[in-house]
C-alpha cells in the first residue's frame, strides 16, 4: 500500500473539520464489498463487539448502557483470548442489556459477522494499531482505545489503512468531546489569552499505579487458557509471563507506562486547545524512584516539548509516589487558564494578567475569592450548570460515545477524536518514550515523518 504523506496544514485543516463537525466523505474506490455489507439507515440500531475484555472494556460496556436507548445501540459479541474474560463479559451483557451475546476466542470469527457493525478495541496498548486495522478491513466502525499506537510504523499504517477506507474511527482520548474542554478549546482560540508562551500539565498519583502484587487474575490464568504467541501479535517470542499478559503497561516491550496512558489524553489536549499537531522535538526524563516492584516504564517522568510554529512550550510531569497538586496551566501574555485537578478535571478558572497579584496569583487567598473580587471568572458551560465543574470525571464519556454514534449514522461527518488526533498523539507519546529511554533530545521530521 503506497503511504499517505499529509502536510502539517492538511493535518490540522483535517481535524479542525472532525471537531466542527464538517463533512468529509471518502472516495467511492475506498468503499470495498466489506463497507458495503450493512447500510445503516438513520434509525437502524447499531449492534457493538467487545475485543478485549478486561477492566477498560467494563468502561465500554458502561458507555453502551448509558446511551443505549437514546440512540438505538445493541451488543452482538465480545472477544478475549481468555475464557474467563468472555464469559465475565458475556454475563456482565446479559444483565445489563437483557440478551446473550456471542462469544468469540479471536477476533477473525467475530469480524465475520454481518449483523456487527461496530467494534470496541479494548486490549494492550501494542496491539490496538493492528487490531483497528483489522477491524477497519472487516468493513466494521471501531471505537479504538488510546494510545492508538506505541509504534511509528504501525501508527503510520492504521492512519493510512483508516483513511483509504470508509469507516468511522473514534480513538480513545474522550476528553476532546468534553463541553468543558471544547469550552476551554474556544477560549484559547479566540485570543482572549494573548499570545501563549507555555503549556504546563501535572498529573499524579500515589500509589503502585498498574501493579498489583495481589491480582487475582495472574493467580488465576494459565498458558493453556489463553493463547499467548497470539498475545504477543508480532513481539519477539519470551516465555508466557502472566504478570505482563495482564499488566503490560508497566512492561517495556508492551507500553511506554506514563507516556502511552496519561500522556497521550494530555497531549491530545493540548493539540486539540491549540489547533497544533505534533510537537518540533522533546526531551524527557524520569525513572523507578517511587515502587521499585517489578515495573520496567518509571513511575516519575517529566517530559519537554516545543512547538516552534506556535511558538510554546510544552511540559508534561506525572508522578506515582505523591498526590498533591495536579493542575494544568495555559500561559498567555493577557491572561491564564488554570484548571485545578489532573487527567480531564472541569474545574477551570481564567485569571487576567497585570493586576499585580502576588507571584502572578495569591493560591492563598483562594480561587473563589478571587473570583468574588473580580481577579478570575470561573470558566464553565450550560452542561456543567453555568457553575464550577468537577475535579474528577469518570472516563467512561457519554459525550464521546454519542459522537462516535453520530458519525457513524452520518456517514462522511468526521469524530471529535478521528484518525489524525491518534496518530497525533501516538507520535507525540512514541517521541517521549524514545527521549527517555535514549537519554537524547528528539526532532519530528514533518516532510519525512520520522523522529530524529
Amino acid at each position: 500500500m503506497a503511504k499517505i504523506r499529509l502536510t502539517r496544514r492538511k493535518f490540522i485543516g483535517n481535524a479542525a473539520a472532525g471537531i466542527a463537525g464538517a463533512a468529509v466523505i471518502p472516495a467511492a474506490s475506498a468503499l470495498n464489498a466489506a463497507s458495503y455489507r450493512r447500510v445503516l439507515g438513520a434509525n437502524d440500531r447499531i449492534n457493538i463487539g467487545f475485543l478485549g475484555c478486561g477492566d477498560r472494556s467494563g468502561g465500554h460496556q458502561n458507555m453502551v448502557r448509558v446511551s443505549q436507548k437514546g440512540k438505538n445501540l445493541g451488543v452482538a459479541a465480545v472477544c478475549d483470548l481468555w475464557k474467563n474474560n468472555r464469559e465475565k463479559a458475556a454475563g456482565n451483557l446479559k444483565k445489563i442489556f437483557g440478551t446473550d451475546v456471542r462469544q468469540f476466542k479471536y477476533s477473525e470469527e467475530m469480524l465475520k459477522m454481518p449483523e456487527l457493525d461496530a467494534v470496541m478495541i479494548a486490549t494492550g496498548d501494542f496491539q490496538h494499531a493492528k487490531l483497528l486495522m483489522q477491524v477497519v478491513e472487516a468493513g466494521k466502525d471501531c471505537y479504538c482505545e488510546k494510545p492508538m499506537a506505541i509504534d511509528l510504523e504501525e501508527a503510520r499504517a492504521a492512519r493510512d489503512k483508516v483513511l483509504k477506507s470508509a469507516q468511522v474511527v473514534q480513538c480513545g482520548s474522550q476528553w476532546v468531546s468534553d463541553p468543558m474542554q471544547k469550552k476551554v478549546r474556544e477560549i484559547v482560540l479566540s485570543g482572549r489569552l494573548g499570545q501563549i508562551t507555555k503549556i504546563e500539565q501535572v498529573w499524579n498519583d500515589n500509589g503502585p499505579r498498574w501493579h498489583n502484587p495481589k491480582d487475582p487474575d495472574v493467580a488465576a490464568i494459565r498458558e493453556e487458557d489463553t493463547d499467548w504467541n497470539r498475545w504477543l501479535l508480532g513481539k519477539p517470542y519470551e516465555p508466557f509471563d502472566p504478570w505482563k499478559y495482564f499488566e503490560f503497561r508497566i512492561f517495556r516491550e508492551y507500553s511506554g507506562g506514563i507516556t502511552s496512558q496519561w500522556m497521550s489524553h494530555a497531549v491530545g489536549l493540548v493539540h486539540f486547545y491549540t489547533n497544533t499537531a505534533i510537537s518540533d522535538s522533546m526531551v524527557a526524563n524520569g525513572g523507578i524512584f517511587g515502587w521499585r516492584d517489578i515495573r520496567q516504564n518509571p513511575d516519575t517522568f517529566q517530559a519537554l516539548a516545543t512547538y516552534d510554529d506556535a511558538g510554546f512550550l510544552y511540559s508534561y510531569t506525572s508522578n506515582y509516589a505523591n498526590k498533591f497538586g495536579d493542575y494544568t496551566c495555559i500561559r498567555g501574555k493577557d491572561a491564564t487558564l488554570f484548571s485545578h485537578g489532573g487527567e480531564g478535571s472541569a474545574r477551570w478558572f481564567l485569571v487576567p494578567e497585570h493586576q499585580e497579584l502576588p507571584g502572578g496569583f495569591d493560591f492563598y487567598e483562594g480561587m473563589k475569592e478571587a473570583v468574588s473580587r473580580g481577579k478570575a471568572e470561573i470558566v464553565t458551560t450550560e452542561e456543567y450548570g453555568n457553575k464550577t465543574g468537577p475535579v474528577y470525571l469518570s472516563d467512561d464519556s457519554k459525550y464521546h460515545l454519542d459522537n462516535w454514534v453520530d458519525c457513524m449514522r452520518e456517514r462522511g461527518r468526521v469524530p471529535n477524536g478521528n484518525i489524525h488526533t491518534g496518530f497525533w498523539h501516538s507520535v507525540a507519546c512514541i517521541m517521549a518514550t524514545k527521549a527517555y529511554r535514549e537519554g537524547k533530545k528528539v526532532y519530528w521530521d514533518r516532510s519525512r515523518e520520522e523522529i530524529t
